[in-house]
């Protein structure tokens, strides 16, 4: 159908509709501060965002700093307060140096496009977060996209692409792996000691995103990084978020101090961007701090992952054993998992509802976050809402 030229944005409502029959329209939802719902939806995994200390040290840093950065980090947006937080990071996951950016998504985009580019060559994982995809579209390079969690399908993309620059004559073109630590749908953690095995065979970086790994993962909560022995290598850089773990908000880019370097001069996001607000930087510190003085929080969440899964399971629902914090209950079909998602918070339970095209298998999943400090009984009562009004087939 031709565009009404009265409405340029006929077009939208016509996606809207389609939306709608299929089951896939989302709407926002505010939350109360005090809301009385139990949180099995947000990504709080160690219960720090409101933690006393946390929040203490957040409002210090408005009160100190301002309630902005005021500018880019390279006119007016670094603070002390910046620099303490990147070191504090790059020696509690075991890096040379780390970079802060104003969000973790900003930070995927700038670790990808930054250190690739025309002349490159990225190899992505297919089950990938958004972000890290979009950095792969900006990069300009060319894109390879492997089967999920197969390093021998990241080797073919590196080998194919090596054989055609020697039936080409050319020199090699530098080339980035890039896979998420934990993957956010299912919960599953990548192989990143093959991942580094096969780029190292073939002289690639390799990039890993550790939104859902770092404070759940490896010693103390150093991420999944750290635990496969990669932290610090020469050829590894990690992007992290601090919106999960460390109940604030913000991200990281965490390598070589040349790479860091590099992003300082090359990183759209980083350059043209303004700095993270002191608040969420100040809170960042108090969190990392707390996990350091009490690592038993990383183990906990794991626990409590378990347990869910563990629960779930016996009950015959399709949950997916995790490997770190999330939690993954497959449902029939988009409009049961939204009816069922809607239950469940009716009963005084909040979930995670996944659809398409949020993931890339097509399959609807409930998505629930092992929070470190729910209770026992929290516990119980999340399993007996979610197997009391679980779809039928």
């Amino acid at each position: 159908m031709p565009q009404d030229r009265d409405d340029a944005f006929a077009w939208i409502d016509a996606q809207r509709e389609r939306r709608d029959r299929a089951g896939l329209m989302r709407r926002l939802s505010p939350r109360p501060a005090d809301s009385p719902l139990l949180d099995l939806a947000s990504n709080d995994y160690l219960g720090l965002a409101r933690h006393p200390e946390v929040t203490a040290a957040a409002a210090a840093a408005a009160h100190r700093w301002g309630a902005g950065s005021t500018g880019s980090r390279l006119v007016t947006g670094s603070t002390e307060l910046h620099t303490t937080l990147e070191r504090e990071l790059a020696e509690f996951c075991g890096f040379e140096a780390a970079l802060v950016f104003s969000s973790g998504y900003a930070a995927n985009l700038a670790a990808v496009s930054a250190l690739s580019g025309r002349d490159a060559m990225v190899v992505s994982d297919a089950d990938n977060h958004a972000s890290l995809i979009d950095g792969c579209r900006l990069s300009r390079a060319e894109i390879a996209v492997v089967p999920h969690a197969d390093p021998d399908a990241v080797r073919k993309a590196l080998d194919a692409a090596e054989a055609a620059e020697g039936d080409a004559g050319e020199a090699r073109r530098r080339a980035l792996v890039v896979s998420d630590a934990v993957f956010s749908v299912d919960g599953d953690a990548a192989p990143l000691a093959a991942l580094a095995g096969a780029s190292r065979q073939y002289g690639a970086a390799l990039v890993v995103d550790e939104a859902h790994g770092l404070g759940v993962l490896g010693e103390g909560g150093r991420g999944a990084v750290h635990e496969a022995g990669l932290a610090g290598a020469p050829d590894v850089v990690v992007t992290a978020t601090l919106s999960k773990s460390l109940g604030s908000q913000g991200g990281a880019v965490l390598g070589p101090a040349r790479v860091i370097g590099h992003l300082v001069n090359s990183a759209r996001t980083f350059i043209f961007d303004t700095g993270l607000n002191p608040a969420a930087v100040g809170a960042a510190l108090a969190s990392l701090g707390l996990l350091r003085r009490e690592p038993e929080r990383a183990a906990r969440v794991r626990t409590v992952a378990m347990g869910l899964y563990g629960r779930l399971a016996a009950a015959g629902l399709a949950a997916v054993r995790p490997d770190a914090s999330v939690v993954s209950v497959r449902a029939p079909s988009p409009e049961k998992a939204v009816r069922w998602a809607a239950d469940c918070r009716a009963a005084g339970l909040m979930v995670g509802c996944f659809r398409p095209p949020s993931v890339p298998d097509g399959v609807s999943r409930l998505r629930l976050t092992a929070r470190g400090n729910l209770t026992a009984e929290q516990i119980e009562e999340a399993v007996d809402v979610i197997v009391r009004t679980a779809p039928t087939a």
